[in-house]
């Protein structure tokens, strides 16, 4: 794959929003090889270094900023959240940040978050209240987040190729289902995998502080799924490709690939199972010791939050915008198509989980390591 179907496929929405970094490095590529992935103009534009994910540093998530400032900031590409705070504890400092809910404590807690002056962002008003009463993003009444995207993680499955008998009674127990063996995916991340056990075997009550005895028995739940997996995908693209053509009947995905693969005409549809559908918050925080300009930091923060940055990133990534008047501008028909014909009910019940604190979180991820590893 060269640099420029790597980029068309990241301006249509198609690239993994979290892992386009391991398509680069699969393809042979260099992060500067790849112009979409801008640096800031020579122009007189504000020192500001904002870390994001691949596919949020298009000029469309942020014209109002650079409208004003003649440019965008300089953007700092990470894969992972985990990749991004290592390199922060390592010294790298950045004006802004793009984490989801669940890290946000662990972050304050590693020292490397201040509080945000909503104030001086006049379109945090207008963010769905949902989002922004997210527990732990906020800490002695100070907010700690902007919500910016949100969207949902469940099973994706092709209508033509799992019987309907299989999913009659909708269940994250279709990603065990060893009739599917070969043709199932999960994506390849730590704590999820837990969450995802805890839930089929009725111990979600005690998610965040699983015993031993409970962790050896979604160890072996996870384990003889792992004989059942096809790949455990990491690149969105990769896995709506395996989708469309086949190779998989039935994956963990976020809802922005019901999207993509809709698009496409490919027989899909998103699951909400009787164990509860997963749910995700993702938003902007500043860095404790922020270097740069900070009024074109908070003036980055509401660009974001233009409804019409909404409107472009519902239709064309698939994700849901944080902002309520983002959705005044997009027709009921394609509402429904992403999945969204009651915005307010849809965000009233989405679930966000908090991520486990030590020791369980440490432990959990070594449980999901052990397990990818065979052993």
């Amino acid at each position: 794959m060269n640099s420029s179907e790597i980029i068309q496929r990241l301006k249509g929405g198609r690239a993994g929003r979290r892992d386009l970094m391991r398509v680069l490095a699969g393809a042979g590529l260099a992060l500067a090889s790849v112009p979409i992935m801008a640096r800031r103009a020579a122009a007189a534009a504000p020192e500001l270094t904002v870390m994001e994910w691949a596919g949020y540093d298009v000029p469309e998530i942020h014209p109002g900023y650079i409208n004003k400032y003649g440019a965008g900031p300089t953007f700092s590409i990470f894969a992972t959240e985990e990749e991004a705070l290592q390199k922060m504890l390592g010294g790298f400092v950045a004006d802004l940040m793009h984490p989801c809910s669940y890290n946000i404590k662990r972050w304050k807690d590693a020292g490397i978050l201040q509080p945000i002056d909503v104030s001086r962002v006049p379109r945090y008003a207008d963010i769905w209240e949902r989002f922004r009463a997210i527990p732990e993003t906020s800490f002695d009444g100070k907010p700690y987040l902007v919500p910016f995207d949100a969207g949902l993680s469940s099973v994706i499955y092709r209508t033509d190729l799992v019987d309907a008998a299989d999913v009659a009674d909708p269940s994250w127990g279709l990603l065990f289902n060893e009739k599917y063996k070969g043709r199932l995916s999960m994506y390849d991340t730590d704590t999820t995998f837990i969450e995802i056990a805890a839930r089929i075997s009725g111990m979600y009550a005690d998610y965040l502080h699983l015993s031993d005895e409970q962790l050896g028995t979604i160890k072996e739940m996870l384990a003889k799924q792992k004989e059942l997996m096809k790949f455990y995908w990491s690149d969105q693209a990769q896995l709506e490709q395996a989708v469309a053509s086949g190779e998989i009947v039935a994956a963990y995905a976020w809802n922005g690939s019901v999207t993509n693969l809709k698009k496409q005409g490919v027989p899909v549809e998103y699951m909400v199972p009787k164990e509860g559908i997963l749910g995700w918050c993702c938003g902007m925080v500043r860095h404790a010791e922020a270097p740069g300009d900070e009024q074109a930091a908070y003036d980055l923060i509401d660009a974001m939050l233009d409804p019409e940055v909404g409107k472009y990133f519902v239709l064309e990534q698939g994700y849901y915008h944080a902002n309520s008047k983002t959705y005044d501008l997009i027709g009921p028909e394609k509402l429904a198509e992403v999945g969204l014909s009651d915005p307010a009910a849809t965000f009233g019940a989405l679930n966000i989980e908090p991520e486990p604190e030590e020791p369980y979180r440490s432990k959990y991820i070594a449980l999901v390591n052990e397990v990818k590893a065979g052993t």
